[in-house]
C-alpha cells in the first residue's frame, strides 16, 4: 500500500464507541451555557468534519443532520438551520476525504477552512432569509478559529488509533 505523504504509520481502525463518545462530548460542549458569541468556534462542527474526513462510512450527512436538529432545538433557532449547515459541511468533508489526509496539519487546516466558512454562510443565509438579526462581522472569525482547532483535533482524535496492535516489552508504543 502506498502511504500518504503526511502520515508516518498505519492507523488502527477507529472504535465506533470512541466516535460516538467524541460526537456526544462535542455536542455537550456546544450546549454548555457560557454565552453565545458569533465568533465562538463550533466544536461539534470540527468533530463532524474530522470524522467525515477520517471515517466517511461511519459519520455522514445523516448524522450531521441529526446533530444539527439537536443544536437547533437547543439554541432555539430556526428548525433546520444548523442541520442544513452541518449537512453541507459534512458533505464537503466526505467529498474531500481522500485529498485532505495527504497534506500536513497546516495544509489540512487550510483545506477545511472553506468548508467551515461555507457552513457559517449557509447558516447566516437561512437566518437572514427568515428575518433574523445580523450577528455582526465578528462571525467571520469563527471559521478561522475552527480551522485553527483542526491540528489539535487531529492529534487528539487520532491518538487512540496510533497505538500498537499488540504491545510487548521491545516496542515502546
Amino acid at each position: 500500500m502506498i502511504m500518504p505523504r503526511g502520515s508516518g504509520q498505519l492507523l488502527l481502525p477507529a472504535n465506533p464507541l470512541f466516535i460516538a463518545l467524541t460526537l456526544i462530548l462535542a455536542l455537550v460542549a456546544d450546549m454548555v451555557p457560557i454565552g453565545r458569541s458569533p465568533m465562538m468556534p463550533d466544536l461539534l462542527a470540527v468533530v463532524l468534519v474530522f470524522w467525515g474526513v477520517h471515517q466517511p462510512r461511519r459519520v455522514g450527512v445523516g448524522w450531521a443532520f441529526a446533530f444539527g436538529l439537536l443544536i437547533d432545538v437547543h439554541h432555539g433557532s430556526l428548525l433546520g438551520q444548523h442541520a442544513l449547515a452541518y449537512s453541507t459541511l459534512v458533505y464537503g468533508a466526505v467529498s474531500l476525504h481522500r485529498r485532505i489526509p495527504a497534506f500536513g496539519l497546516i495544509g489540512q487546516a487550510l483545506h477545511v477552512l472553506p468548508l467551515f466558512a461555507a457552513a457559517h454562510a449557509v447558516s447566516l443565509l437561512v437566518r437572514m432569509l427568515v428575518g433574523g438579526m445580523w450577528p455582526g462581522w465578528t462571525l467571520a472569525w469563527a471559521p478561522l478559529f475552527e480551522a485553527a482547532l483542526w491540528p489539535l483535533a487531529t492529534i487528539l482524535l487520532l491518538a487512540p488509533q496510533r497505538r500498537a496492535p499488540d504491545r510487548d516489552a521491545n516496542r515502546p508504543l
